[in-house]
């Protein structure tokens, strides 16, 4: 993918010349010469004419189904989630991806904000989350639940040859004209619920033109070619997953190789040989697992050219583990469900030298702003002075479903442009390289002062010396000093034993936990994050 110098103010508008993402993937699905365009690792590979054939047999099905504008859809990443993802978009209606790790109410929340009446799934994941001790089919009660297996089977014989003849034979233009709805550019294609890392869910409306211009951006950054095998192991609930490892390759003529368990390290090391897999995105929680795992070699990822990490903080013990195993470079991004998600990123060097620092999250995409403004005043602040960040680029955010008030709180108008406010900490540089410090809404303020809990990681992480602990700090009311930190510690951390680890490294005694509760594992949410909801909810249920 070639870029095209623009300024700020001309992606703005060229953002809504882009095609919707599903008009970008037909043109392409009717030219790509790559032997496939979506593959399942341990399933089959199926070429672009079979991909088309089944995005127009199921957009025919759910026409007739789901007459709503919402749809949704609750399915890993797979063969048939992405066929279905470009049904739904095809027919011009709001694709609602749900998260199945995010627990039973938050799960029903969404589909009552959504006004979701039906939920195309599979019953293969069903009965593997039934395994798990996830039993869905008791979440939606007043839904209607269709599984993919059961539409394929009622399609006849006759019905999958004409559409078949129709995306070997049919131009562009007619299969637009006969089977896709026209959109505009503004109109709400996808619904992702946030994370919830830090409390309820909110539905982030994102519109084609959104999707489109991310999709552009990520390609561009990555300079993506139709020679790239993209690992696509995100779920597509996960905004990364949706748009970075599934959208943005389709609408670029780059095959996917799919795999439902970001966690089977194995399964994909094996699918990264098996298929030559050139790119491979995942949160460094998942990232970590590569380097620990012993039934994944060394060799196993060399074909990958690109590793990028993001969602969360990457950890030095993480990348370092990771290079020092597979020789291979992780580049730190960022970004976020409001912003479609992409918005800076680390490259690896090249000729022209190196093109990322250590420690930052890169530099914008395309087409993309940041400022660095006190939290307070939204005056910009000094190059290297640490504020609230700011976001402006044509991939923000429509709104938050139904919440004017939480969309108005979320977004400034400035200089006529439209910025979000991450509520994350950070500084630029003079070269223009962004470093997240910390979440505003994650400090303690103990007799004060304010402590960061980003920190207080940070400083116990460094005092233990083992790149096996995992720990998460949360507070709780303090009669004395208004706030505690307490903190969560797998591996069997004592308080004891953080003590003088804590002691011997001469940290602040600031940063030192009130308690420390030793947890089998540190609560995470699907995407890989730490769910500091939970986090804070066991501290509380050991107090009492």
């Amino acid at each position: 993918m070639t870029a095209v110098s623009r300024s700020f103010a001309e992606w703005q508008d060229y953002a809504k010349t882009l095609d919707p993402v599903h008009v970008s993937w037909l043109k392409q699905a009717k030219t790509s010469k790559t032997n496939f365009a979506v593959a399942d690792i341990v399933g089959v590979e199926i070429p672009h004419d079979r991909f088309l054939t089944g995005v127009l047999l199921f957009s025919k099905k759910i026409k007739v189904i789901s007459p709503e504008q919402n749809i949704g859809l609750l399915l890993p990443s797979s063969a048939g989630g992405a066929i279905t993802t470009m049904a739904i978009l095809a027919l011009g209606k709001t694709i609602v991806n749900l998260n199945f790790t995010a627990g039973k109410k938050a799960l029903q929340s969404a589909v009552e904000q959504a006004q979701i009446k039906h939920i195309y799934s599979s019953s293969k994941f069903f009965d593997k989350m039934y395994e798990k001790g996830v039993d869905l089919a008791s979440f939606f009660p007043s839904v209607e639940v269709l599984f993919l297996e059961d539409i394929k089977e009622e399609i006849s014989g006759l019905s999958k040859i004409a559409c078949l003849l129709s995306a070997k034979l049919m131009p562009v233009s007619m299969i637009r004209k006969l089977f896709f709805k026209k959109v505009s550019p503004n109109d709400t294609a996808a619904i992702l619920f946030s994370s919830g890392s830090e409390g309820a869910p909110k539905g982030v409306e994102l519109t084609h033109s959104n999707i489109a211009a991310n999709a552009k951006q990520a390609a561009i950054a990555m300079e993506a070619i139709s020679a790239d095998v993209i690992m696509s192991t995100l779920p597509t609930f996960h905004a990364f997953g949706f748009a970075v490892t599934t959208l943005m390759p389709l609408t670029e003529g780059v095959p996917i190789v799919c795999h439902p368990d970001p966690t089977d390290v194995a399964t994909i090391a094996a699918g990264v040989e098996k298929y030559h897999g050139t790119i491979l995105v995942g949160t460094p929680t998942f990232l970590r697992l590569y380097s620990i795992n012993k039934k994944v070699s060394g060799e196993s990822l060399q074909s990958l050219r690109l590793i990028f990490a993001g969602a969360e903080k990457l950890r030095n013990e993480v990348r370092n583990t990771f290079e020092a195993k597979f020789n291979k470079e992780i580049c730190e991004g960022y970004g976020t469900t409001e912003t479609s998600p992409a918005v800076s990123i680390n490259l690896p060097a090249d000729a022209s030298g190196p093109r990322a620092k250590v420690g930052t999250v890169g530099r914008t995409l395309d087409g993309t702003a940041f400022k660095i403004v006190d939290p307070d005043s939204l005056d910009e602040l000094a190059t290297g002075e640490d504020g609230l960040i700011l976001i402006s680029g044509p991939q923000l955010m429509k709104g938050y479903l139904n919440m004017p008030e939480k969309t108005a709180e979320a977004i400034e108008i400035i200089d006529g442009y439209r910025w979000y406010r991450s509520g994350d900490k950070g500084h630029l540089d003079e070269d223009g390289y962004l470093t997240i410090v910390d979440r505003y809404s994650r400090f303690a303020k103990i007799a004060g002062e304010m402590i960061s809990l980003t920190t207080v990681e940070e400083r116990i992480l460094e005092a233990l010396k083992d790149a096996d602990v995992e720990v998460a700090a949360t507070c709780l009311p303090d009669q004395r000093k208004g706030e505690r930190i307490v903190l969560l510690a797998t591996e069997g951390v004592t308080k004891e034993v953080l003590q003088k680890a804590l002691n011997d490294a001469k940290v602040n005694p600031l940063y030192h936990p009130a308690k420390v509760y030793s947890v089998e594992e540190i609560p995470k949410l699907g995407s890989g994050k730490i769910d500091f909801g939970a986090t804070k909810k066991i501290a509380l249920a050991h107090i009492e």
